[in-house]
């Protein structure tokens, strides 16, 4: 005996199968954020220093300025050729330039976090620049930057074409 679907399953499954590649960039977004996550954080600590005898201990936002920079890099081409590397490609120039500028964005706003919590607040503690930085900043930026990178970065091939016509089309 056959097994009849439930409505409910064959809504989900149509839907599924509607925003599956959502799903799929969403998911390796997450793995290549992940790994930049850790080389932010472990490049941070790193810089910061045990105990605060780090190069840069008293010098929380350099320090979080070169681990967001060496992560940035690394999500870049981790983006590029494996997360949306099914989207339509435009001048690797113009996917650089314009990624980088979003991960500023992005910087900004965990350095916003940490500026507020660290000397707004007066919370100087590493756990407190931990979970200003690295959680609530990097949280709020990579919402921004995966919707960011979706609809000015990694271009959908109509946006592409879109893109061609606009600047092929004849001025009157």
């Amino acid at each position: 005996m056959p097994d009849i679907p439930r409505p409910g399953s064959v809504r989900l499954q149509s839907l599924y199968v509607r925003l599956e590649h959502l799903v799929h960039e969403i998911a390796k977004f997450g793995v290549v954020g992940l790994a930049s996550f850790v080389i932010d954080i472990g490049l941070f600590n790193l810089l910061r220093g045990v105990s605060d005898a780090g190069p840069l201990a008293d010098k929380p936002l350099t320090a979080k300025i070169i681990s967001v920079t060496v992560a940035t890099t690394f999500a870049y081409f981790g983006n590029r050729f494996w997360t949306f590397r099914k989207r339509a490609r435009t001048s690797m120039r113009r996917e650089y330039v314009l990624f980088f500028v979003l991960n500023g964005v992005g910087l900004l706003i965990a350095l916003g976090c940490l500026w507020f919590s660290h000397y707004a607040l007066g919370l100087t503690s590493r756990l407190a620049d931990n979970i200003s930085a690295n959680v609530i900043g990097i949280g709020l930026g990579t919402l921004f930057r995966f919707w960011s990178y979706r609809k000015w970065v990694f271009l959908d091939t109509a946006d592409v074409d879109l893109t061609d016509e606009v600047r092929t089309a004849p001025t009157g």
